[in-house]
């Protein structure tokens, strides 16, 4: 359906050399969209590239660092400048750190700030100054089902991921009015290289799938559909929106 095309729409998806931003570009890729893989390592990169393209998908690499505010900016104008106006941006970037809050290292807070929320801020605002520009624009920011709940262990990575719901709507309130949509997914439990230690937990995996009323761990291309509908023109009239693809874990007690 051409509601869902994303034919001759480039894609650019923070951390997506693997996990659910690897899987997010193969999904982008076979609606249409050219994809801009990124992250800091370029062997993974060129790695993901290569299988990538193997099924015909149309990919650019751009190796940068999401927290660091003048390199963003730089390489997102550079794609800009080089012919590569980015129509879709997905802020996927993140990173975990498990530890009781009592004893939680300030140093792997801070990490944790940079990595989950300030990179969504500083992405976002070089790209949007050119959808901006061009009066049309897509923006998905990969929140998680604990921008609504929470777990002990994780109280910081909560709190970025509270803080990533919120700035979408921010963004969506301040950026609508130039054409642009601001949404984020929200996953539940992924089996991903983050969550290897939990998958690998077979007391936590037993408690999730009885806590999930699907029963069972999501896989990352069902993300994908959720995806597609935000960054096509399907989703035209919605902004500042939260999708929970979580198996029903947040509308269960």
């Amino acid at each position: 359906m051409d509601l869902f095309s994303l034919k001759d729409k480039t894609a650019l998806i923070t951390g997506s050399s693997q996990g659910i931003g690897y899987a997010l570009a193969e999904g982008l890729a076979s609606a249409g969209a050219t994809i801009v893989l990124n992250g800091r390592d370029e062997k993974k990169l060129d790695d993901a590239a290569a299988e990538l393209s193997k099924s015909g998908a149309k990919i650019k690499i751009s190796a940068f660092d999401v927290t660091d505010h003048n390199a963003v900016k730089q390489a997102v104008d550079q794609l800009e400048a080089d012919g590569t106006p980015i129509d879709i941006l997905v802020n996927n970037a993140g990173m975990q750190h498990r530890g009781p809050l009592e004893e939680f290292d300030p140093a792997a807070f801070e990490k944790l700030l940079q990595t989950n929320i300030a990179s969504v801020f500083h992405v976002s605002q070089a790209v949007g100054n050119h959808m901006i520009k061009r009066g049309t624009g897509k923006i998905v920011n990969i929140a998680s089902v604990q921008t609504a709940l929470a777990r002990p262990g994780i109280a910081p990575y909560t709190a970025t991921k509270g803080a990533v719901g919120n700035l979408t709507k921010g963004m969506a309130t301040d950026w609508a009015k130039h054409g642009l949509q601001c949404n984020a997914i929200a996953p539940g439990y992924f089996d991903t290289p983050l969550n290897a230690a939990l998958v690998a937990d077979e007391k936590f995996s037993d408690w999730l799938k009885i806590r999930t009323p699907a029963g069972r761990w999501g896989n990352v291309e069902e993300l994908v559909g959720a995806c597609i509908f935000l960054t096509s023109a399907a989703s035209s009239f919605v902004n500042g929106h939260t999708l929970y693809v979580d198996g029903g874990i947040t509308a269960s007690l």
